[in-house]
């Protein structure tokens, strides 16, 4: 459980610094999930490093993607 502990107190103090930097009180910064996935082979690092680098591609077409 070390992992999601960090991960969940990295979510928190980058927000509430983003919420400061703002001028916001308490908005919501990251999404509630993450999605973690073992690399186990070649193929899957290439899928996994094709997502994430077209993912943000998709953001406009996102319900859930903030935008100011």
């Amino acid at each position: 459980m070390l992992l999601p502990k960090i991960i969940g107190k990295f979510k928190m103090i980058t927000a509430k610094k983003i919420n400061e930097i703002k001028h916001r009180s308490g908005s919501s910064v990251w999404q509630r999930d993450y999605y973690e996935h073992v690399i186990r082979n070649g193929e899957s690092l290439i899928h996994i490093s094709d997502y994430i680098v077209n993912n943000p591609l998709n953001w406009d077409h996102d319900d859930y993607f903030y935008k100011e």
